[in-house]
């Protein structure tokens, strides 16, 4: 049967998949938009119940910390510090000095007119992340704990390799939290006394750093 008069088949055979793409492209938005909100959202009986699909897709890249009238500012400041072991070939184990990754992302946003968000808040949330999956006693007990073990080594692993400071074969981080400095003359008289000092264990990284 001939084809009716009007756009070629190549034509109408193209509109036909730009329209279908375009309708994924809003039907992925909306799902994503969905599934956000849930998430930001109080606590309630539809999130409960798809707790685990909603996790699977907002963590780790699209997780939130915010609130809409409320804003939860840092009450403290947190350094995150790393260093890396190697294992020779004769089964010694050299150990790196530790080295402030907390500064490294720092000096890259202090006076940086349009600073990234990698620089921002990627290790800040990554540490967030790995304190709610694994509360105090650094063992994961859930996927999403191990996810964010594994993420939080991931990109510590990539800041040490890019030092350029030879290959590692694991990784170790301390978090130092200190109190916000008061206000006032009052401020530079004293540093502050660490609230917390915690130190976590060696965690394997493949030979390469990553």
């Amino acid at each position: 049967m001939a084809a009716p008069p009007g756009l070629p088949r190549s034509a109408r055979a193209f509109k036909a998949g730009l329209y279908t793409a375009v309708a994924l492209c809003l039907a992925a938005s909306c799902i994503h938009v969905i599934l956000v909100f849930l998430h930001v959202t109080p606590a309630n009986t539809v999130s409960k119940r798809y707790s685990p699909l909603i996790n699977a897709w907002v963590y780790p890249f699209f997780e939130q910390n915010w609130r809409l009238f409320a804003p939860d500012p840092e009450a403290v400041n947190r350094r995150i510090l790393a260093r890396t072991a190697h294992t020779g070939a004769d089964g010694s184990v050299q150990v790196s000095p530790w080295f402030d990754l907390t500064a490294v992302d720092r000096s890259a946003v202090e006076h940086h007119p349009f600073p990234s968000h990698t620089a921002q808040n990627m290790l800040r949330r990554a540490w967030a992340g790995y304190v709610d999956s694994h509360g105090g006693d650094d063992k994961a007990r859930t996927e999403r704990a191990l996810m964010m073990q594994k993420y939080l080594s991931n990109i510590a692993a990539g800041r040490a390799a890019a030092r350029r400071e030879g290959t590692f074969d694991f990784i170790q981080l301390r978090v130092v939290t200190l109190p916000i400095a008061a206000p006032g003359p009052a401020a530079g008289k004293r540093p502050p006394t660490p609230v917390d000092n915690r130190l976590l264990p060696w965690w394997k990284v493949a030979r390469d750093g990553k």
